[in-house]
């Protein structure tokens, strides 16, 4: 029999990379022997060098100074999430701290930024990035100069998480976003060469729209944005114009990059991405790319780099030079075994909407079990991504059908436009566990599914579905995985990162106005239907969902006599940075859900 560590890709990769200025090199974060350290390689191919050494950091973002000598990245400590700002030169070195505060700094416009980041100003002075030093529940942008360590500050307030993204060309203007919500975001610019002026919104508007920043043109800035639309199109704003919308597909435009002559998006064509290049309006003639997603893409010159996967292959960093059509994998991190591609399914769900879902099948005949697999967030989407490290691989190749809910593509998921985004707002443990109820009818409407054999996981947001599945539809179950899930929303939502808190009382519930509806919608209240075996996984330094939200699960369900494992992890947080320890947890529940599920 297989190990699920023989399905483990060799390292896993942060959210972003990072091209030079020249094209020539790319560094990013990976874990291939603990936690998240940095890398440099060349994008002609060739040996990494490793420039950081952290045995209790954590690498998260990280971006090149404009003359290609100096990197800006952000680390934790044992996932806590308080980020400070380092920078070290490319060659390697001892990397010097420039922030002290405890307390989270971000580079972009989120600490989860796929997208390009560019945080110096053009002459490499002074670099930008938030953080809520000055008040724990506002989140400020700075702009610190490198040289004499003088830092600016542009002032939120408590319900805006206020981010800097870049600096104009001629170093003028600071582009900012400021998040009401994972829904709403404005773009704003501040004078730098005004040391009084104030933050000017350029985005202004009333309902909730999404405004996110791209790259900086002759005349403004590029941005996505789906004022008066389902979905995010591509436009430009200048002063003299404003906003204008330049492409609207009928899906998500992801992200957009410019270098020169060449300009670069992506569009998510149900959960696959599409690449397009344009040289002076005109369009590039690119190599086909396998069926995938593309995230952090980045151009310099002639040079495209992205972290590209499929369903079957994790995730590598990948160049395409567009003067030769060559496409080259700068790193290798796919095991030697063999995978079965998903497939796109749609079920039909309690108010007649139908949930897109992928489907991942083994192959032969023969009655199987299910895992239902909840994303998380919810405002995120399950995509054919080489997904948690290749647990679904390993459960295919134990005869374990994955049906990989797009769960929020259960309603609440991104990707299907605004509307079937915002279903889930204030509404959590609410019409999506219809979805999840209706994904088991589907189950069982397959010739080949064991109805006696299906079981629900999930992380974070999906973790609170997977405790809502087992609590209040408990007899669907045969087994049940919760990795930092909330369990009360109550608790949860006065627990979280203080600059959080004003959002998640929207998205969520207020727990000073709402207790009661809070309490009526989290799996804590109906902890006594359980009776399918729990495996709870949780990180002791978690600050999204602290560890009180799964003791709290387990000491219910631990005193009525129900079967529930409870691991703690201590030396991480909200996910898993160091590889030993992400390996040993879905080594264990790789391990749980085939001996619940097994044959």
């Amino acid at each position: 029999m297989a190990d699920y560590r023989e399905f483990a890709p060799s390292r896993r990769f942060r959210s972003n990379v990072a091209l030079s200025p020249d094209g020539g090199f790319v560094a990013y974060a990976a874990n291939p022997d603990g936690p998240h350290n940095l890398y440099v390689t060349p994008v002609s191919g060739g040996q990494a060098r490793r420039i950081t050494d952290y045995t209790e950091h954590s690498v998260r973002q990280v971006a090149w100074s404009p003359d290609g000598r100096s990197l800006l990245y952000t680390a934790d400590f044992h996932g806590d999430e308080q980020f400070q700002l380092y920078l070290v030169d490319a060659a390697g070195g001892v990397p010097r701290r420039l922030t002290d505060a405890a307390c989270q700094h971000v580079l972009g416009s989120t600490i989860y930024e796929f997208r390009d980041i560019s945080p110096f100003t053009p002459d490499g002075r002074s670099v930008v990035y938030a953080g809520n030093d000055r008040d724990a529940a506002v989140q400020d942008v700075l702009v610190q100069d490198l040289e004499t360590g003088v830092v600016r500050r542009v002032e939120s307030v408590p319900a805006t998480r206020l981010h800097a993204v870049s600096v104009s060309p001629d170093g003028r203007w600071l582009l900012t976003s400021g998040m009401h919500s994972i829904a709403d975001t404005d773009l704003g610019l501040v004078d730098l060469h005004d040391p009084d002026a104030p933050l000017r919104v350029v985005t202004a508007h009333e309902d909730k729209r999404l405004h996110v920043a791209g790259p900086w043109t002759d005349s403004g800035f590029l941005l996505l944005h789906n004022t008066g639309r389902e979905f995010l199109a591509l436009g430009s704003y200048s002063p003299a114009t404003g906003v204008v919308t330049e492409s609207t597909p009928p899906w998500d435009v992801e992200q957009v990059v410019a270098s020169g002559a060449v300009r670069a998006w992506t569009v998510n064509e149900d959960g696959l991405s599409r690449l397009f290049v344009t040289r002076d309006g005109e369009p590039v003639a690119l190599p086909e790319l396998p069926s995938g997603v593309i995230a952090s893409l980045a151009a310099a010159g002639d040079v495209l780099t992205f972290l590209f996967t499929t369903g079957s292959r994790p995730t590598e960093v990948v160049a395409l030079d567009l003067a030769t059509n060559e496409l080259r994998h700068l790193t290798s991190s796919a095991p030697s075994v063999a995978c079965v591609e998903p497939q796109l399914v749609r079920y039909p769900t309690h108010d007649g909407r139908e949930v897109p879902a992928w489907l991942y099948r083994p192959d032969g005949d023969g009655v199987r079990g299910v895992v239902l697999s909840i994303h998380g967030g919810p405002e995120a989407q399950e995509r054919p991504q080489y997904n948690y490290t290749g647990l679904y691989q390993y459960l295919v190749s134990q005869g374990i059908a994955v049906l990989a809910v797009l769960a929020p593509n259960v309603r609440g998921s991104t990707g299907y436009g605004k509307t079937y985004q915002r279903l889930i707002l204030h509404d959590y443990g609410g019409d999506e566990l219809g979805d999840f109820e209706h994904a088991v009818k589907y189950l069982h409407g397959l010739g080949w599914v064991d109805p006696a054999r299906i079981g629900v996981w999930g992380g974070s947001y999906g973790g609170f579905a997977a405790l809502s599945c087992l609590s209040r539809l408990p007899s669907l179950w045969a087994a049940g995985v919760s990795v930092v899930g909330p369990s009360n929303l109550l608790t949860m939502v006065r627990s979280v990162p203080e600059t959080w808190r004003a959002s998640k009382a929207e998205s969520v519930g207020d727990p000073d106005t709402e207790a009661d509806f809070l309490l009526a919608r989290s799996p804590i209240t109906y902890a006594d239907a359980i009776t399918a075996p729990l495996f709870v996984v949780q990180g002791a330094n978690d600050p999204r969902v602290v560890k009180a939200e799964s003791d709290q699960i387990v000491a219910a369900l631990r005193g009525r006599g129900v079967d529930v494992r409870y691991d703690v992890y201590e030396d991480e947080g909200h996910g898993f940075a160091n590889r030993a320890n992400e390996l040993q947890v879905m080594s264990d529940v790789a391990g749980f859900l085939v001996a619940h599920l097994g044959g």
